[in-house]
């Protein structure tokens, strides 16, 4: 294909084709030639010489120029389509009229079905006033400005009007100021100062733990079994294959089970060395009985695994783990080994984690980090990944490295049954019975040991939905826990450094005064200081500090690095939820007994792949693989999933939207007093309010 356009090269000219591509179909392809070695060599030293290369490199770069303004109006162009799909979105939820009060109640085993609905709204309505009195206040502060009531930046001094009080309004107005100077701001700025000071502990502590992280990789620290590298698991003398229970529970989880089931009876252990146990607390007949089908198909292929059903499904996850721990065999078993339904160990696990324990006698838990088959499903999968990522890198392999102490999973782990039953076993007084049994093993003197370079597979939740109340268990649980236990640990034979960092660093820090300043600082006070702007909030604590957290935050996991600023502004988000969940937790309130299954999709991972190829080798009396028998179950699979997906929806969520407006308004009132920074946090906040309100943050379901 000819060029288009003549550079005013002759045709012996050699140089280096480069072809571009218009995506656009209304332009043609463009051919350009590139620098020959004749172009940058010098030569000829004339001035003629000089100005024909200058010349047709100011043409190259012309082009260049024009191929990027092609593509940024490609760019544009797609802004138009995104708005009209944002406006359907919206549109869809508010026909629809689904909202979290409708159908909060779905719980497993009791939840919200049982909550007083006065408990339940409480929270919800003083947003409410709060919101309304806002938007009062800023009509008020509009019809002041536009009479000559102005503040100015940056001392936010007051100007009144140069004619004097006149009428009426002026007089009330001029009141209003004189009781938020003598009356509001005082306590609002004492309130606002004692939560900057729990932001900076906290932010002290995040950067402790982050240079913790630093030595470790720094001085390359890993835990060693005691036998060291040279331990051959894989010989008969020196091998350590002691007896290890496999524990599966499950509930209503019928994406999930043949995949967890494949991937734990393809465990590289001996056989006659390991029990699988799927504990089965579904209240689907139809589940439960695809689970047993699928237990007795591995039983028949040579798997040495059982399946057991709960008729009084009490105490939930813990419960069953509580009553699979009474059997009779268990007593033949040294350790234990818990996933959840939607985890694919990978078959070497095993090998991984059972030689720590070996001649280490305190030893009582070996923790593996987990890695996701979604993490890149959605916006919300990616924000879950940053969190996880630092919970697992940071906070737990420094906990792990410097004090042996960190909240146990609740899955991937393995266990000695002796610390168990030396801390009483499973108890189902929370609803987070993995960090309640870690306390309690802790407190007895048992250590523990994350291996950050074992991973094992799970998933996401993708819906926002799901992800809510996941969060609601995990924040409120741990304050239910502290009521109980702190007692304990007051009067446990321990250092006062381990009381300490229990107490104060576990519990009161990294669970209490988190979400609670999240949510006071940034969402509540914050917003308050923009009608009473007397009290003052610093911008490094709206833009400075917050933006070098979530910098740390983000490090474990580098790919993540353009979703910084959504990472921030989401985090603030979800401080509505955990706010809530910690309080209901802390006055044992009826959501705090919540307790529902994390809804899973069922994401296939190289872990179902490894299961599938290894499968034939365990069948009997058969070469190939039954392929009418695969299509039956991808058939059903299918229905399945086409079944879930009538059932999904979106729908609102009020006390996010709610917040959402009363930011939004907080913002518009911050721009009588030219506040820059904190207009624009406010305007971004409330957008992400206004987003995770309706939904559009996480699946979406048309």
């Amino acid at each position: 294909m000819a060029p288009l356009f003549n550079w005013g090269v002759k045709d012996s000219h050699r140089g280096t084709p480069v072809v571009v591509k218009m995506e656009n179909p209304n332009w043609s392809m463009v051919e350009l030639e590139g620098p020959s070695e004749e172009d940058l060599l010098i030569t000829n030293p004339s001035s003629r010489s000089r100005d024909k290369g200058r010349g047709k490199n100011a043409k190259q770069l012309t082009w260049v120029l024009l191929l990027k303004a092609h593509r940024a109006a490609g760019c544009l162009t797609s802004i138009a389509p995104a708005l009209f799909g944002f406006v359907s979105a919206v549109k869809r939820r508010v026909a629809s009229g689904r909202t979290d009060a409708d159908i909060d109640g779905v719980g497993v085993g009791g939840g919200r079905e049982n909550e007083n609905p006065t408990v339940k709204s409480r929270f919800y309505t003083f947003i409410k006033m709060f919101l309304c009195l806002s938007v009062f206040l800023l009509c008020f502060e509009v019809v002041a400005y536009f009479k000559g009531w102005h503040f100015s930046a940056p001392h936010l001094e007051l100007w009144a009007p140069a004619f004097g009080v006149k009428d009426v309004f002026d007089w009330f107005y001029a009141r209003w100021v004189l009781i938020r100077v003598e009356y509001l701001a005082p306590p609002l700025q004492f309130l606002t100062n004692a939560c900057i000071v729990l932001f900076l502990i906290q932010s002290v502590d995040r950067l402790v733990l982050c240079l913790g992280c630093f030595w470790i990789k720094f001085k390359k620290i890993k835990p060693i079994p005691k036998g060291g590298h040279g331990l051959d698991l894989e010989s008969g003398d020196k091998g350590f294959f002691p007896m290890v229970l496999v524990q599966i529970p499950m509930c209503n989880e019928k994406e999930v089970y043949q995949q967890s089931i494949a991937a734990v009876c393809n465990l590289d252990w001996p056989k006659s060395k390991f029990l699988i146990q799927v504990l089965d607390d579904s209240d689907d007949p139809v589940t439960s009985s695809l689970i047993q089908e699928e237990v007795q198909k591995w039983q028949h292929e040579g798997a040495n695994i059982l399946y057991r059903h709960r008729v009084i499904r009490d105490g939930y996850k813990a419960g069953n783990l509580k009553s699979a721990m009474n059997c009779s065999y268990v007593k033949d078993y040294e350790f234990v080994t818990i996933f959840d339904a939607d985890f694919q160990p990978t078959p070497d696990f095993l090998k991984k984690t059972v030689p720590h324990f070996k001649d280490n006698d305190e030893l009582g838990l070996v923790q593996a980090r987990w890695s996701f088959v979604n993490k890149d499903e959605n916006l919300l999968t990616r924000l879950q990944n940053i969190n996880l990522c630092f919970h697992f890198e940071v906070e737990q392999q420094v906990n792990s490295v410097f004090i042996n102490f960190f909240g146990f999973n609740g899955t991937a782990g393995v266990w000695r049954i002796k610390a168990l039953e030396e801390s009483g076993g499973w108890l189902e007084r929370t609803t987070v019975e993995d960090m309640d049994i870690a306390v309690r093993a802790h407190l007895h003197g048992w250590k523990f040991i994350f291996l950050n370079d074992v991973e094992c597979q799970c998933e996401l939740p993708e819906s926002y939905e799901a992800y809510r109340k996941q969060q609601h268990r995990w924040h409120s649980g741990p304050m239910q826990l502290f009521r109980l236990c702190l007692p304990d640990v007051l009067q446990a034979k321990i250092s006062i450094w381990k009381k300490f960092n229990m107490i104060f660093l576990f519990f009161l820090l990294r669970k209490l005064v988190l979400p609670f300043y999240s949510f006071t600082l940034f969402c509540i006070i914050l917003p308050m200081t923009m009608f009473v702007p007397e009290a003052e909030i610093p911008a490094w604590v709206v833009c400075y500090i917050p933006a070098i957290m979530s910098f740390l935050n983000i490090l474990p996991a580098p790919k993540a690095f353009p979703f910084i600023v959504p990472y921030l502004l989401f985090e603030n988000t979800m401080s509505v939820t955990k706010f809530n969940a910690m309080i209901s937790g802390l006055f044992q309130l009826g959501s705090a007994y919540e307790w529902v299954v994390t809804k899973k999709s069922g994401r296939s991972s190289e872990g179902d792949l490894v299961s599938l190829i290894e499968k034939p080798k365990h069948q009997r009396g058969s070469s190939a693989p039954d392929l009418e028998e695969m299509k039956e179950e991808i058939r059903r699979h299918e229905e399945n999933v086409a079944t879930k997906k009538k059932k999904k929806h979106n729908k609102m969520y009020m006390k996010e939207l709610a917040l959402a407006c009363l930011l939004l308004t907080a913002s518009a009132r911050s721009l009588l007093s030219a506040q820059g920074i904190h207009f624009y946090f406010l305007l971004f906040q409330g957008v992400s309010f206004l987003l995770v309100g309706l939904d559009l943050i996480g699946e979406q379901v048309d």
